[in-house]
């Protein structure tokens, strides 16, 4: 089969090659892989972190047909149309057993801890994927994009009538948490420059340097009771400012820098809660995948496998206006 494969730790080094399909286990399926994702771990997972193993095949996030079952396999069968949680999880440590799979003492992250989807097939544990009718952009899109953002908003126990700021909100987890967001029965407001949010149950959409005033007008100056934060330190210190007192500021993600300067006394002065979220359990991309049907997404651009480099550094281009989507074969 092709896939993209690199041995050392740059994305010139990052090429497609023909190896060989991927072996089952007897509690694992094959998986023909139709759509994939590209994320900023994936650029990651390319250049800096620690991956499992070597030579590796990135991709951590996709959804495809099932190719061949193993014997102890019942819950999906050959030809089954599956989305994938792409957590590696034992079931048995402490985390596992608090239902809170993503933290699992021995756990890891597919694409990452083991070879990825950025292929055209990838092997899985059979307890990782759920049948589907979904539409391929959308299915290989819950595994990270839109399941960070569920919960960190279950999370963040966002109730109806709450104000909801969303930093990124044009982004992979941003555009999710938008529409999220809204079924919950938050007031939104995107902090953006795309109005196209608007079609994705923005209410208001607010430009960065017009934040602050804006969200004093529309909440009557009590400002937001949540905001999510994907995009990191940039924009930690507009973010706080934007909290009402006791208000949640949560955060998942690190693209503009992961060290921030904070101020205790504001913090403590405030109330605020500071919260860090990172994946989701595996009941939520169930329950996340009974309400897909609901979501969608913008897609930028498709990219062929043999273009994966170019797709991987596209997702740092300013030209960027929605989600890169990786097409196997």
């Amino acid at each position: 089969m092709r896939a993209a494969l690199f041995e050392k730790r740059s994305l010139e080094d990052l090429r497609i090659v023909e190896v060989d399909e991927p072996k089952i286990n007897d509690d694992e399926v094959l998986i023909r892989v139709v759509k994939a994702g590209v994320n900023p771990v994936d650029y990651m997972t390319v250049t800096v972190l620690p991956v499992n193993p070597l030579p590796h095949i990135p991709g951590r996030e996709f959804a495809g047909i099932v190719e061949k079952v193993g014997k102890n396999v019942k819950n999906v069968v050959e030809g089954d149309k599956v989305a994938v949680y792409t957590r590696i999880f034992d079931g048995t440590c402490d985390m596992c057993l608090d239902k809170k799979e993503m933290l699992c003492r021995r756990g890891g992250r597919i694409g990452t801890d083991t070879n990825g989807g950025f292929a055209e097939y990838v092997n899985v544990k059979a307890k990782n994927v759920f049948k589907i009718e979904l539409d391929w952009d959308i299915a290989a899109s819950l595994p990270v994009s839109a399941l960070t953002s569920y919960h960190a908003l279950k999370e963040a126990q966002v109730k109806i009538g709450d104000y909801v700021a969303i930093f990124g909100a044009s982004g992979n987890t941003g555009m999710f948490a938008v529409q999220i967001a809204k079924m919950m029965g938050a007031n939104v407001i995107a902090i953006s420059r795309k109005y196209w949010l608007k079609e994705f149950g923005a209410d208001y959409i607010f430009a960065y340097e017009d934040a602050i005033q804006k969200v004093k007008d529309v909440t009557n100056n009590k400002m937001v009771d949540v905001v999510i934060n994907s995009i990191g330190n940039k924009f930690f210190d507009l973010s706080y400012e934007l909290l009402k007192p006791g208000g949640k500021l949560v955060l998942f993600g690190s693209l503009t820098g992961s060290e921030a300067k904070i101020n205790l006394s504001n913090i403590y002065n405030k109330h605020a809660y500071i919260m860090g979220t990172t994946g989701g359990t595996l009941k939520e991309f169930y329950d996340l995948i009974q309400i897909a049907h609901k979501l969608k997404v913008r897609i930028w651009k498709n990219y062929k496998l043999d273009e994966i480099a170019t797709a991987i550094k596209n997702i740092f281009s300013s030209e960027r206006d929605g989600r890169i989507m990786i097409i196997p074969r």
